[in-house]
């Protein structure tokens, strides 16, 4: 069942498309990690690993509504059985019915933010929501061959011959208290959501971390970011800076908690 969070008048609601081991061993995504470190996560987020040592992921979106007013979606899951992620997620995904179970009418989502183009993250975009523009930053879109071949046909163009394309360049403001921060790394292009209510805050992180691993050491590197460097560099500065600001509250998209505190 989907799970909320409030902060002031917004309501943020965790849906989890699916849930399903990582393709290749968890050692692998993380060659620098530690035997205490490994301990160390695994004591915080002990259902992250499967009896037989595997890496066991949600692949989690995030709806934030105002009262009745029109949703804002974060991410759109692994998608249908023919989706771009079909070759290695644990597809079909559930997020229509996980919008139904939360009272969510896809005709009432209004922002699709994409927080990166990868193929966990785009699944149900486009058609399900045909009232929503679809928000990208300009550098992921400058980065278009580090992602799937099919991505351009399937899904920016027909958004583009739409006029459903919403095109950023870094840090934007969406609606009242509720923020894209350019959070690049990951992808080119990465982007998070900070909702803020004057005394709490809560920042929907994308990919900006996926493990455990990496909000006990922010510094450590997931094989699968295109720029460690840099990706680490925008986790430990973010991170520090919200730690700073007051209560914060991070929504995942892979940790087993939607819903953990900075």
């Amino acid at each position: 069942m989907p799970l909320d969070h409030t902060l002031g008048s917004i309501t943020v609601t965790a849906l989890v498309d699916g849930a399903g081991p990582f393709f290749q061993p968890r050692e692998e995504a993380f060659p620098d990690a530690t035997a205490d470190q490994w301990a160390e996560a695994d004591r915080r987020d002990p259902a992250a690993v499967t009896p037989d040592g595997r890496w066991w992921l949600p692949f989690r979106c995030f709806a934030l509504r105002r009262g009745d007013g029109p949703v804002t979606l974060v991410d759109a899951g692994i998608g249908p059985a023919d989706s771009l992620a079909a070759s290695w997620a644990p597809v079909p995904g559930r997020l229509p019915e996980e919008l139904a179970a939360a009272g969510i009418d896809p005709a009432d989502v209004r922002t699709v933010v994409l927080t990166h183009l990868h193929s966990d993250h785009v699944g149900w975009a486009g058609a399900l929501f045909p009232n929503a523009d679809h928000l990208v930053q300009r550098a992921e879109l400058d980065a278009l061959a580090r992602f799937h071949p099919e991505l351009p046909a399937r899904l920016l163009g027909p958004l583009r011959a739409a006029g459903r394309l919403r095109v950023v360049d870094g840090d934007t403001d969406l609606t009242p208290g509720v923020r894209v921060l350019s959070t690049p790394g990951h992808t080119p292009g990465h982007q998070s959501v900070l909702v803020d209510s004057g005394d709490d805050r809560l920042l929907v992180t994308g990919d900006l971390l996926v493990h455990q691993l990496q909000l006990a050491d922010p510094a450590l590197a997931y094989a699968h970011e295109e720029d460690p460097a840099l990706a680490r560099t925008t986790r430990q500065t973010l991170l520090h800076t919200l730690a700073t600001q007051g209560p914060t509250t991070l929504a995942t998209p892979h940790l087993t908690h939607p819903f953990t505190p900075l």
